[in-house]
């Protein structure tokens, strides 16, 4: 019978590691950590940092996000039980633009309070590694707003994501890891358009989503003047802040995001901190904008951000509706180190395309200079190699070599035709090309086609990398230490020729 007994707990002790196992992150904490990737240590510096700031390896973090710095902050808790800044990563690409996510395939990533949890943790991640925003949360869902598998991952390519580069991802992982092995249940991300500081809020006014954004920001408050993760509850489709029970309640209040909200207290502390913070916060808001303090653009139609240290580093980089430092330029970064390895398939932010077919017809989508008689062209330098269409540009009396036009001419602008079903032939384009230049072609019948790059699919989920080529294959794959403006012979795959204006072959050689 004891040998029965002993072979039935066995037994039930092999079923009771299985089905942990099975159940994945929510129950068993190796799974964090079951290959090389999700179990790399955090680097001595970090943890040297963490020593100078009075913080434990595996104490609860918190992080923020902006989408306009396209910075993502890492916050941990103290000894002393506060939160403080351990570190700040650029964010390598995000899409959109500023504001929340509201429907599946939209392309925005979300913004608001979020919780993840050790189930959240993606160590398979096709981006490296990552982890799930969580998104949407119960107020999303109240809203009727869809989407899912919103990630923070590795790769730096973002449709509807928060994309780093692979180290960063690496470590940034592995804190969280960390801090659920210290016991923390779930940490907090708060993702907001930009620094909700007056001359932000201010320059953004004028936007749709300022109402959404001023009820976060008490959120932001909340955390900024507490230094503690505040305590995040919804009704009535809107966020609750720290709410704990009134005086006189028998019990907790019970919160439905839908559903009418119950009775609450905020803490008279927090509720008096937070108080002073929105008044001098309002005071700076109105003194701003009665100075006439410039309204943000709104619609620009450009695809999201990136910070500035990686649009230095790629060619043709920009960092969208991301901004830098004032007084840093691209070219003043060029010569910095990358936070990690920035992939040859990363593309800068462009503008959305989706946004510019729909464009009204009557408008011009891009304004193109008609050369004007008077004005010499420059051919190819000198020593270059003179090609059958540097003949034929000086034949035609078009320009010589190292000559370039002194004197701007008017602008003339012309609207984009819509792209043709199916490219031009190499032959019907050169055909096109050389006629617009033939004596006595009348160049106000003329029309600017230009091949736009098809809009790339919706994509938010993390199970699998994207098949199609995301930029032209003969781009040589980027290294951390690449230079500003490297690679600027290399092409996006599908976008319309980039041609000197001031050289009559690359003129005709961009349509060959």
């Amino acid at each position: 019978m004891n040998s029965r007994s002993l072979a039935r707990a066995l037994l039930a002790s092999i079923a009771l590691a299985a089905s942990v196992l099975l159940a994945g992150c929510d129950t068993d904490q190796v799974s964090l950590a079951n290959n090389a990737k999700a179990n790399q240590p955090v680097s001595p510096k970090l943890v040297a940092a963490m020593g100078e700031k009075d913080m434990d390896l595996q104490s609860p973090i918190l992080i923020r996000l902006f989408k306009q710095e396209a910075e993502l902050e890492i916050w941990k808790q103290t000894r002393s039980g506060q939160f403080a800044l351990l570190k700040t990563y650029p964010i390598c690409r995000w899409s959109g633009d500023l504001g929340p996510k509201v429907r599946e395939g939209d392309r925005q990533a979300p913004e608001g309070f979020y919780s993840i949890s050790p189930s959240q943790m993606n160590p398979q991640s096709a981006y490296y590694l990552s982890f799930n925003t969580g998104f949407p949360n119960a107020f999303d869902k109240a809203l009727g707003r869809t989407g899912s598998q919103l990630m923070v991952h590795g790769d730096c390519s973002s449709r509807g994501c928060y994309a780093m580069t692979d180290e960063q991802i690496a470590e940034i992982y592995s804190l969280g890891r960390e801090s659920f092995f210290g016991g923390q249940k779930a940490f907090q991300f708060q993702a907001y358009p930009f620094r909700m500081t007056p001359v932000n809020m201010a320059r953004h006014r004028n936007n749709p989503n300022m109402a959404f954004w001023k009820m976060i920001k008490e959120g932001y408050d909340h955390f900024e003047v507490t230094r503690q993760e505040p305590k995040v509850d919804f009704c009535e489709k809107k966020y609750v802040f720290d709410a704990a029970k009134a005086p006189d309640a028998k019990r907790d209040p019970v919160f439905d995001a839908s559903a009418k909200c119950p009775a609450y207290v905020i803490p008279e502390d927090i509720a008096s901190a937070v108080r002073e913070k929105e008044q001098r916060d309002e005071a700076e808001y109105n003194k701003l904008v009665s100075k006439g303090t410039p309204v943000a653009r709104m619609n620009t139609g450009i695809d999201g951000g990136m910070n500035k240290i990686f649009a230095a580093k790629i060619p043709e980089g920009s960092t969208g509706l991301s901004e830098g430092a004032e007084g840093t330029t691209l070219q003043m970064l060029a010569m910095s180190k990358a936070p990690g390895t920035i992939p040859g398939t990363v593309n800068p932010p462009k503008p959305n395309l989706d946004a510019v077919a729909s464009a009204p017809q009557e408008e011009p989508v891009v304004a193109v200079s008609a050369p004007p008689t008077n004005t010499r062209v420059a051919t190819a330098a000198a020593g270059e190699k003179s090609g059958f269409f540097s003949n034929l540009g000086r034949k035609m009396g078009l320009g010589t070599a190292d000559t370039t036009a002194t004197t701007p001419a008017p602008q003339a602008t012309a609207s984009v035709a819509p792209a043709p079903a199916t490219s031009p032939t190499a032959a019907s384009r050169l055909k096109a090309a050389v006629a617009r230049f033939a004596p006595g072609h009348d160049k106000s019948k003329d029309k600017t086609a230009v091949a736009a790059k098809p809009a790339e699919p919706a994509k938010s989920s993390d199970s699998a990398k994207p098949a199609e080529t995301k930029v032209a294959a003969s781009r040589p794959a980027l290294k951390p230490s690449v230079r500003d403006g490297a690679g600027e012979a290399a092409q996006m795959m599908g976008a319309a020729p980039v041609v000197s204006s001031n050289s009559f072959d690359s003129r005709f050689g961009a349509v060959k």
